[in-house]
């Protein structure tokens, strides 16, 4: 039997430490324009650079770094993380960040999909900029308006 005959159901789950033994897993996260490209990798301890700055300097403010190793919380496990983000301003970076390592997350392992995905970590947010429309100032607000 090929491996294109096997269905995706009948494969077995891979198993964290037979699959990626000191290889990385790469995922892409996104939020508003902001992309992230993120790299993990099993280590002894969590470990994140950022464009290669260290978490603590990319993202200055504790609510940021909060958003980031948020998703840490679900795992036991300990990553190498490196990322390279661009577009936007840093609070969607940030947001872009933690999707990217949502999806890095699952592909190591596939039981933690349910719990990443009760807490939102695995939707990539569809709010954006409404475009402004002619005749408007900005997208909805309209010149003062004068009966005569």
């Amino acid at each position: 039997m090929t491996a294109e005959t096997i269905n995706k159901k009948e494969r077995p789950a891979r198993l964290a430490s037979e699959s990626i033994a000191g290889r990385y897993i790469e995922a892409v996260g996104r939020r508003k324009t902001s992309v992230a490209r993120v790299r993990i990798t099993p280590a002894s301890k969590i470990s994140v650079s950022v464009n290669d700055k260290e978490l603590d300097k990319y993202f200055p403010t504790l609510a940021l770094q909060k958003t980031v190793l948020s998703i840490f919380d679900n795992t036991e496990s300990k990553f190498l993380v490196t990322a390279k983000l661009n577009g936007g301003g840093i609070s969607s970076q940030a947001d872009a960040l933690r999707h990217g390592l949502g999806r890095a997350l699952v592909s190591y392992d596939p039981n933690l999909r349910t719990k990443l995905k009760v807490k939102g970590f695995l939707k990539r947010d569809p709010r954006a900029i409404e475009r402004k429309k002619f005749g408007l100032k900005k997208a909805r607000k309209a010149p003062k308006w004068s009966k005569r």
